[in-house]
């Protein structure tokens, strides 16, 4: 498999560091669609704390990951919900240390969640 990362130079405006416009997958075998994850803990307990949450939540990921054979190599598109605007830049750090160099489409929504102590979801897209 192969993945070709698409970032026009013209006529589009500049993808920032922290992403890139595009993921062009080529001979994938397997696609793994997620659910809204949460940050929730193993017994589904929520942490207080926002910090917290993203930990459990990419704790989680790389667990789902691990169950079909990949890692977060295989991740091609990642969407958070988040609760507040505030919580962007947390949610951009820890996408960005769980990422490491990798660089992938992502989208990050303020929206309200089903459950008041929730303060971000992710869903997100892995190719293998």
């Amino acid at each position: 498999m192969q993945m070709i990362v698409r970032n026009p130079s013209n006529g589009i405006y500049e993808a920032t560091p922290d992403y890139v416009h595009a993921m062009e997958v080529v001979g994938m075998q397997r696609l793994l669609f997620f659910s809204g994850t949460m940050g929730l803990d193993p017994d589904g307990r929520v942490p207080g704390s926002l910090e917290e949450q993203l930990e459990w939540l990419w704790s989680n990921i790389r667990c789902i990951l691990a169950e079909a054979g990949m890692t977060v190599d295989n991740l091609v598109r990642v969407t958070s919900y988040l609760t507040d605007t505030a919580f962007a830049e947390a949610n951009q750090a820890a996408r960005l240390k769980a990422l490491g160099a990798r660089r992938i489409p992502t989208t990050a929504i303020v929206v309200g969640t089903l459950e008041p102590g929730w303060l971000v979801e992710l869903e997100a897209i892995a190719a293998g």
